[in-house]
């Protein structure tokens, strides 16, 4: 079990949370984030996963998932994106499509890499600190970042 890690929320784990009839997996999520809080770890939002999960929300018409999200946003920490973190994507990017194994199709944006590049950003600014992608597809990110199934920290 991780205790005092970075946890950065990928949009799986992240619109779990967001959920404000939370029952089943949404409860196991909300649970798990007041366990890892309690033991000492700070739980971040990015804010590509944000960006995910939102629009997602707004297109559903689900103004309940919206108004939880904007509260996790303000309680938890939300790191937003900037050009030094997109232009580490576009090199994360260029570099999968090199080596052939890209993350999404070759016109996607590409959530992973912008993800892995804002995981990446937060272990710049704290690099004595233990920062993990809490997300239920670990594949895609784990060649650029540490990652790990939420459910698993």
């Amino acid at each position: 079990m991780l205790s005092e890690v970075l946890i950065v929320l990928d949009s799986g784990p992240l619109g779990l949370l967001s959920n404000p009839t939370a029952t089943g997996p949404g409860e196991q999520a909300q649970g798990w984030a007041r366990d890892r809080i309690s033991a000492g770890d700070q739980i971040i939002v990015p804010e590509v996963a944000d960006y995910e999960v939102r629009r997602e929300l707004i297109r559903a018409g689900k103004t309940q998932g919206i108004a939880r999200l904007d509260e996790l946003c303000r309680g938890l920490r939300y790191h937003p994106l900037s050009t030094p973190i997109m232009r580490d994507a576009a090199h994360l990017w260029a570099q999968a499509r090199n080596g052939g194994y890209p993350t999404a199709h070759d016109a996607a944006l590409d959530g992973d890499v912008l993800l892995a590049a804002q995981a990446r950003d937060l272990h710049s600014e704290t690099p004595d600190e233990r920062i993990v992608i809490a997300t239920t597809n670990v594949v895609h990110l784990e060649r650029y970042v540490e990652a790990a199934v939420w459910s698993e920290l």
